[in-house]
């Protein structure tokens, strides 16, 4: 489990095919001594686990399914990752609640400025832009962000300075992908009143 708040931006170093599944060697700041090895970090939104680590680097394994549910096929040497360690008991909890699993590829379709902050439009398959409410929480790349509006299909985020110098949104631009988890929140709500939804009591006489 994870809160969506960035701990460090790491670099890939390595990327070796394993079959239909990628293996990536992660260059991070991160204190790597105090994770061992199976120990989940979320790389861009995407909950891996640690197979083998270095004082400064660690490797994860990523197989077919989570290659066709994000846009980690598309890393390559020096590809800038978001990074944060799974929670520990007593952590605070400053972002909202994310397992580290991707609902599906956004893609950014626009940026600008506003004031010192950047407004991004997002879209999203329409089969998902139904978890997405007005300040509702989503998980973009891994981060925690607040939901500005909602269109048809798509979104809008405000980043504020911080968020931008710290994430890999700093590199992105308009029609780049990013890596969608919606709040479980909404998931949970939806599966526990579709069944009520499809079929309906009736009212009494």
């Amino acid at each position: 489990m994870f809160t969506g708040l960035i701990e460090d931006i790491g670099v890939i170093k390595k990327c070796t095919e394993k079959g239909h599944d990628l293996s990536f060697v992660v260059h991070t700041n991160l204190d790597m001594t105090q994770e061992k090895i199976g120990a989940s970090i979320a790389c861009s939104g995407c909950c891996l686990t640690v197979t083998n680590k270095g004082e400064d680097w660690f490797s994860v394994d990523v197989s077919t399914e989570t290659l066709n549910k994000t846009h980690i096929a598309d890393w390559a040497i020096d590809t800038p990752v978001n990074l944060e360690r799974s929670l520990k008991m007593g952590d605070e909890l400053g972002g909202h609640l994310v397992a580290g699993h991707v609902d599906c590829i956004a893609k950014i379709e626009a940026m600008e400025e506003s004031g010192d902050c950047r407004a991004l439009t997002i879209s999203l398959p329409a089969d998902v832009m139904r978890y997405v409410a007005t300040k509702g929480s989503v998980t973009l790349d891994g981060i925690s962000l607040t939901v500005n509006d909602v269109f048809e299909n798509a979104f809008s985020v405000m980043i504020i300075p911080h968020t931008w110098t710290n994430t890999t949104l700093q590199y992105k631009k308009a029609g780049d992908s990013l890596n969608f988890e919606a709040d479980m929140l909404a998931r949970y709500v939806e599966r526990m009143i579709k069944p009520h939804a499809q079929n309906p009591t009736k009212p009494h006489d």
